[in-house]
């Protein structure tokens, strides 16, 4: 096993693939996951379709969640990577992987997380690395909303011949509503291919009544490790914050997603949504993102939305009913 010292350093990997040759810059803290990242940057090969070569590691390579510390690598190494780029069609979504085993971590252990100097290391890294291209200019005075795709926004697990019959019930009313007084980014844990087409096919990237400020992908992500739950990515918020401070800040950010996990580095600004699935049967009933509305705009007012507890929306919605009609 590689020495300990290993996770402060910075490694040079070369990666053969289809007759050439990529560098790929990694350190020590990051884990097998982060290196297919960092090489589907180079080769725009996903990360579930890289298998990676080294005979001195064997198996651990398949792995994602193992730190590259943990290895027998050092700068220089090269390694083979088998796979193929998704070119014309993206895989269907059917072929992505289920995460159905959200956790939630204990208040020490996120605080822990969020004040690691190694994930602050990380995070300051990928500040670094990737540049949020903008769609529309941000908006000054205006908050930000962060939303998820996959069961956030759409059913990605069922089949429909028409994208549209998956899409989230209300999905351009809540849009419309809220870009009066929220920009919104759209953050997938998916590559920027798959995101750009279910935004595209969902009718989100030219809707007339809003517009859709940024998209990220899980190029943006980060991997953190729990004492509880292991290695494991997240999206970090500041991310965005590092990029366009003028306009957003810990105060005016709020960030739906299904998995609680994705909040672990900003766990104030974050709303677990009802994961959306089985639209065939629920598309009827679901209310999700008219009761959402809701509350996004009866927080809106407020200066500083990190003061309030997000998991206790519903009953704030309701309050602030029967306020107004009190």
């Amino acid at each position: 096993m590689a020495s300990s010292s290993l996770s402060d350093e910075e490694l040079t990997l070369t990666v053969r693939w289809s007759g050439k040759e990529y560098t790929a810059r990694v350190c020590g803290d990051d884990s097998v996951g982060e290196l297919k990242r960092r090489i589907c940057e180079l080769t725009k090969v996903l990360p579930k379709r890289q298998k990676l070569l080294y005979p001195k590691v064997g198996p651990k390579l398949a792995d994602d969640s193992v730190l590259l510390s943990e290895l027998p690598l050092k700068s220089s190494v090269k390694m083979t990577m088998v796979g193929t780029v998704e070119d014309e069609i993206f895989v269907d979504q059917v072929d992505a992987p289920e995460i159905i085993d959200d956790f939630e971590l204990g208040q020490e252990e996120v605080v822990d997380i969020k004040d690691n100097e190694v994930n602050k290391q990380k995070l300051r890294r990928r500040i670094s690395q990737y540049k949020i291209e903008l769609l529309n200019p941000c908006r000054k005075d205006k908050k930000l909303l962060v939303l998820d795709i996959d069961y956030t926004l759409f059913d990605h697990r069922s089949t429909a011949e028409n994208p549209l019959e998956l899409m989230r019930p209300y999905l351009h009313e809540f849009l419309s509503a809220v870009y009066a007084e929220y920009d919104i980014i759209i953050w997938s844990a998916t590559s920027m291919k798959w995101v750009e087409l279910k935004m595209g096919q969902l009718g989100v990237l030219n809707n007339p009544n809003y517009k859709i400020t940024a998209l990220l992908d899980h190029m943006a992500m980060i991997t953190v490790k729990s004492d509880s739950h292991g290695v494991f990515d997240c999206k970090p918020l500041g991310l965005i914050w590092a990029q366009f401070p003028e306009f957003y800040n810990s105060k005016n950010t709020i960030m739906f997603d299904d998995l609680r996990r994705n909040f672990v580095m900003n766990p104030q600004n974050g709303l677990t949504i009802r994961p959306f699935r089985k639209a065939h049967s629920n598309r009827d009933s679901d209310q999700e993102l008219v009761k959402l509305t809701q509350y996004l705009l009866a927080i809106a007012e407020l200066s500083d939305l990190s003061i309030l507890d997000h998991r206790n929306w519903e009953s704030y919605t309701e309050s602030t009913k029967r306020r107004r009609h009190s």
